[in-house]
Formats: structure tokens, C-alpha cells, sequence
């Protein structure tokens, strides 16, 4: 007797969800969808316009939910385009207008609304953040080389162009900088002006050789004016030593309308003409999460920049629990961006150690399970690495562990090179670096501990989150001060 496989691959139709469903776009021509401009202009930014679109469909339960986080737990202000908007609970008209109950529970269920309209409710009410968790986990502004560009990889540097986004996800890794301050968390600003800072990133470039490698990101760089994208990119390929451009847009897939514009799709053709001949590989990093979101208006993007001549679209998405961090749904994904959208599963992250972020993380064990339960359905080039960004170590697969403490749920990581902090640290490739579980994913024995251990810096977190909602300027000190903690903690 023949026994099924463990997962089952169909191909799946792409579909564009009819957005008239919600009552406020039941009057939006396909020419007003088709226009980006229109797209940024209804964006929904809070939570009266995300009742003005779903109306009554929505009980009152969910804007409540979501109002008590914007101001208690949000680390990223609200902002969702249409598309993205568009393919939440996407089927559910098949069968008729749904009862306000019924579309409620299907809309908490969302993976989509899971990560770009978090909730109260959805947060962990014993651990919402870890408590070595920090805002920014990755210490990237330490390694800033000048304002905005993080030199952490030998060859491999990091441009933040601009501190904003089409769209705003909930989990975002830079939320510290990105986008506009919360009750929460008042972000950090450039302090120099736009072209002095890219001006600055290009001296550094020039005078180091040893780099070949440039992901052009902020934010998104859908944000920044074509021209201005277009003049840094050119001073980037007018520059021996840079060998890869890799454009980071997450809303290649969130406001795919942005990359169907003539003057967007004449200009890559004219970077990606310029690139080919002095034989750089220019390519496009998206971010999507879920099979869902990709539809043919994603599909006709992602073919437009393929024509203009970008080597790769590339997918690096995020692992979230409730989202994507299951075999089936990680498949469906990966099968949706290469078959529906000829986007390749590229990266998929651990969701990185930011605040109020517990509910999304997995742990490293899980990860692991998840990438073996992914081999072999995939081509190989398409099948994505799922990788652990470890504090000031970076990406490592999630099998490259040096050691485990599984009660603990602390991992312990080595690194082959030197950050651009540590150039004279001869410890650096010798030293052991942590990475932290879930506490909740631990056994009982592992979250006592923690418990008994880590209740200090969890009562100061709390007591941040506390002040924030009565005053922002005293929430900036507090987590400011809880930042410092967790350096001490660390080192």
C-alpha cells in the first residue's frame, strides 16, 4: 500500500482578492487600484480609517483589541497599503457577506493581519518580551561606518537610505529607526541631511576596496523619489570594487503598483543596462510572509523588473509563529513566490529579539525541525536557508549551533570574522555568543529559572511600558535605561 508524502504539492491559481468586499472600497475602479498614488493615499494609518474600510464586519472587540496595543505594546505605527490590506481573510465572501462574529474570529486568525495588524490579545501576557531583548537587536548602529551604513560582514555592507516605509510591519528588526515614534518607543533620527549622508556611504565605499557587496535598504527604498535612487546607484556602479546591488522593497509585494510605473520601470532599465555592462549583479530583495499576499498584480512587478533587466527577485522573509513557521504553510509560501511570481525563497530569518516580540519567536530547536521538514520539495536554488541573526555574529544557519542549552534555551554561536568593531578584539573568533529562546518554549524547569533570574529586567521593561502611556519623553528614559541593562547583562 502506498502511503501519501508528508506534503502534498498542487499548483495553486494566483489570485487578485475583490477588494470591493470591504464596504469602504466598494466603489474603487480597477484604474484607481492600478495607481500607486492612489494606493499611498488610502493607506490605513489607524484605527478610525480600518473602520471606515471594514465597518461592522468587525466587532467592536477587535478595534478595541488593537487600540489597546497601539498604546501599550506597538513598536511601529500603523500603515498598511491597499494591496497588502487587500489580502487579509481574501476569501472570505466566497459564500456571501460573513456574520460580524464569523469575520471577526477569520480576521484574528489572518497570517497577514498577524504581522501588519498586531493585537493586544495576540502578545504573550507572561513574557511579551524576552529580557535581553533590545531595540536594536542587532546592534547595527554600532557598526554604523557613517550615518547609516552598517559595515558587519568582511565584504558586505548595509545602506539605510531613509527611515521609512510604504508599509510598516509589525515586527520590524530596525524599530528603532524606522518609521514614526510610538507611545511606545521614540525613535532615533538621522542627524545629517539626506546628501551628506549618501556623499558620506560613498567616501567610505571608495576608500574601501574590500567591499563588493551593497544592500541598498532604509526603510524602503519604494519611498525614495526614482531620481535620487537612481543618482546613488549610479555613484555605486561608477565604483570599481562593488560587485552586487541588492534593493531591498518590501513593497515590491505591498505596493507592487510603485514598481508597475513607467518612469520606476525605465529607470531600472537604465541601472540594470549600466550594471550588465560593467558586469554587476543588480537584483531586488523583497519581503514576503505569506503565500497569500502573492497575486498577480505582484506577479506583473516582478515581472516588469525581470524585463528591465534585474538579475534576481529574492524572497527574505521572516519566521513567525501563527504566520509561517509551520512545513505546510513554509511550503505554500516558497511554491507561491517561484511558481506564482517567479520570486526565489531565498533567507528566512528568526524574527530578530525586539521588544513586545516573544509571541512571534520560535525557538532555535523549532527551526531547525522547520528546515528539515522543508528539504527536498523545493529545487535547490529555491530552497530557502532559515538562519538564526545572532548578536554581533550575523546570519548562521540554524545547524551551525556551537552548543545548546535546551532547559535554558540558550544557544551558543562562533563566527569566522572580525565586525567592523572588533578589528582589534583578538578574542572575536575564539568567543562564544548567545542567542535566547523563547521562555515560553521551555520546559518548565528553563522558565522557573527565568522567572527567578530574569524578573528584574522584566519589572523594568514593565515599568518603561508603564510610563509610556502617561508620557513618551518618560518611556524614552526608561528604555533607554533598560537598554543599558541589557549591555551590562551581556557583557
Amino acid at each position: 500500500m502506498s502511503m501519501e508524502q508528508p506534503y502534498a504539492y498542487s499548483r495553486r491559481e494566483i489570485v487578485e482578492p475583490d477588494w470591493t468586499r470591504f464596504p469602504g472600497w466598494a466603489g474603487v475602479t480597477a484604474a484607481e487600484w492600478d495607481s500607486a498614488q492612489w494606493q499611498r493615499a488610502h493607506c490605513v494609518k489607524n484605527v478610525k480609517q480600518l473602520r471606515d474600510l471594514v465597518g461592522d464586519l468587525l466587532e467592536d472587540r477587535f478595534y478595541a483589541d488593537l487600540e489597546r496595543d497601539q498604546a501599550e505594546r506597538a513598536t511601529m505605527s500603523m500603515l498598511v497599503p491597499p494591496q497588502m490590506m487587500n489580502t487579509v481573510v481574501p476569501g472570505s465572501h466566497d459564500a456571501g457577506t460573513p456574520t460580524p462574529a464569523a469575520f471577526t474570529e477569520a480576521f484574528y486568525a489572518d497570517p497577514v493581519r498577524r504581522y501588519m495588524l498586531p493585537v493586544f490579545s495576540d502578545r504573550r501576557p507572561d513574557w511579551p518580551s524576552h529580557p535581553y531583548s533590545t531595540r536594536d537587536s542587532l546592534h547595527e548602529h554600532e557598526m554604523w561606518v557613517a550615518e547609516g551604513l552598517t559595515h558587519r560582514y568582511p565584504t558586505k555592507v548595509l545602506a539605510e537610505l531613509l527611515t521609512t516605509c510604504p508599509q510598516y510591519c509589525g515586527h520590524c528588526t530596525r524599530m528603532d529607526l524606522v518609521g514614526n515614534s510610538t507611545p511606545v518607543i521614540d525613535k532615533l533620527r538621522f542627524e545629517l541631511k539626506p546628501a551628506d549622508r549618501y556623499d558620506a556611504m560613498l567616501a567610505y565605499l571608495e576608500q574601501h576596496p574590500e567591499v563588493r557587496d551593497v544592500v541598498v535598504s532604509g526603510g524602503d527604498v519604494a519611498n525614495l523619489p526614482w531620481k535620487h535612487l537612481e543618482a546613488f546607484v549610479e555613484r555605486l556602479l561608477s565604483l570599481e570594487n562593488i560587485r552586487d546591488i541588492r534593493l531591498a522593497t518590501k513593497a515590491l509585494m505591498g505596493l507592487p503598483q510603485h514598481w508597475l510605473q513607467d518612469d520606476v520601470r525605465a529607470g531600472m532599465e537604465r541601472l540594470s543596462t549600466t550594471a550588465s555592462s560593467r558586469g554587476v549583479h543588480l537584483a531586488i530583495h523583497t519581503h514576503v510572509n505569506a503565500a497569500q499576499s502573492v497575486t498577480p498584480t505582484v506577479t506583473r512587478a516582478v515581472r516588469a523588473m525581470l524585463d528591465a533587466g534585474v538579475r534576481d527577485v529574492r524572497n527574505q522573509g521572516v519566521l513567525m509563529r501563527g504566520v509561517n513557521a509551520e512545513v505546510p504553510l513554509m511550503l505554500d509560501l516558497c511554491f507561491a513566490l517561484l511558481d506564482g511570481a517567479g520570486i526565489i525563497p531565498y533567507y528566512f530569518y528568526m524574527c530578530d529579539m525586539i521588544p513586545f516580540s516573544e509571541h512571534w519567536r520560535i525557538s532555535v530547536r523549532e527551526a531547525q525541525r522547520l528546515q528539515h521538514g522543508i528539504m527536498g520539495y523545493l529545487p535547490g536554488f529555491a530552497t530557502p536557508r532559515i538562519v538564526c541573526d545572532v548578536p554581533y555574529v550575523g546570519k548562521r544557519w540554524v545547524h551551525q549551533i556551537e552548543s545548546y542549552d535546551e532547559t535554558l534555551g540558550i544557544s551558543y554561536w562562533t563566527k569566522n570574522y572580525r565586525t567592523g568593531i572588533e578589528l582589534s578584539d583578538t578574542q572575536a573568533l575564539e568567543r562564544r555568543y548567545e542567542y535566547y529562546d523563547p521562555i515560553y518554549t521551555l520546559p518548565p524547569g528553563g522558565q522557573e529559572w527565568w522567572t527567578e533570574h530574569g524578573g528584574s529586567m522584566v519589572d523594568i521593561h514593565d515599568a518603561a511600558t508603564s510610563a509610556a502611556a502617561s508620557s513618551r519623553a518618560a518611556a524614552a528614559a526608561d528604555v533607554s535605561a533598560y537598554d543599558s541593562l541589557q549591555t551590562t547583562g551581556r557583557s
